[in-house]
């Protein structure tokens, strides 16, 4: 994002959430604030406000969110949910369980314009949700969360959409040794970009282009994995099992059209870090 401006991303990631609500069917992932946070009026989207987005790109959006709040839910000792880069993300005013804390992390310009959004489109925020504001420039957001209240003894689980294609593998590796060095049992669910070579030749001008249209906005991609380097990446940060789940995998957990093709080869990583006294199962590939 531009310096002193809220995220461009954000918005074209609540877009897509939003028309997901009305023009996918099946749908897979239901969230009624989506439109009203983007409209801040409480009408439709307008129209064009998915012009340019494949419906494929649209429904791996909401398929990530769908995969990362299942996770969640199996994960019933967890009273903590921590929502890095949360952008105009919605599951903080969603959760109606008054004893899970949903802390979000973001970029001060970005979470004060999603503030603006909430308040305009009449959302109420539950007193379960808890903001922190975070210039990376100048502050860790561990350090953040430490000063929201976030426990450091208590299991938390960590989302992490559509933002680690916009961090360098450094920046992404310093949160991942953060979340897995933590006392209690925690949980990261993130995706991430291929390289445009891992694709098959057919598929990566796609990709190409795509990353291209994003440098021009400013918010440039800036890592990209295979299956087997997030894994590894992961494990050398102290997670102790990591799931990869990729487009068909998700194709088939939510019985949609095996034929949608997969335009630009994203990916869903899940990894628990001290978390074997748990019974409970995570999603799988």
């Amino acid at each position: 994002m531009l310096t002193g401006r809220p995220s461009r991303t954000a918005l074209s990631s609540a877009r897509a959430r939003a028309v997901h609500q009305t023009e996918d069917s099946p749908r897979v992932f239901a969230d009624p604030l989506a439109t009203r946070i983007v409209e801040g009026s409480g009408g439709p989207p307008a129209p064009g406000a998915a012009a340019g987005m494949p419906a494929e790109v649209r429904l791996f959006m909401a398929l990530r969110q769908r995969v990362a709040e299942d996770a969640l839910r199996a994960a019933p000792r967890t009273r903590q949910v921590v929502v890095l880069g949360a952008g105009l993300d919605t599951f903080a005013c969603r959760n109606r369980d008054p004893g899970l804390r949903v802390f979000e992390v973001d970029h001060p310009a970005t979470q004060a314009w999603k503030r603006e959004r909430l308040a305009a489109a009449g959302i109420e925020v539950p007193d379960t949700a808890v903001f922190c504001p975070v210039d990376l420039a100048e502050q860790t957001a561990e350090a953040a969360l430490a000063a929201a209240g976030f426990d450091r003894d208590a299991p938390a689980f960590f989302l992490l959409l559509g933002v680690a294609p916009y961090l360098t593998r450094d920046a992404l590796l310093t949160t991942a040794r953060f979340v897995a060095g933590l006392p209690a049992a925690a949980e990261l669910v993130l995706d991430y970009n291929q390289p445009p070579d891992a694709l098959p030749p057919d598929r990566r001008p796609a990709l190409v282009a795509q990353a291209e249209a994003m440098a021009r906005t400013g918010e440039p991609w800036r890592s990209f994995f295979t299956p087997a380097e997030i894994a590894a990446d992961l494990t050398g940060a102290g997670f102790d099992r990591v799931a990869d789940i990729g487009w068909r995998d998700c194709l088939a957990r939510y019985a949609l059209d095996p034929s949608l093709p997969d335009l630009f080869g994203g990916r869903i990583a899940h990894a628990r870090a001290g978390g074997r006294e748990r019974n409970q199962p995570t999603c799988t590939s």
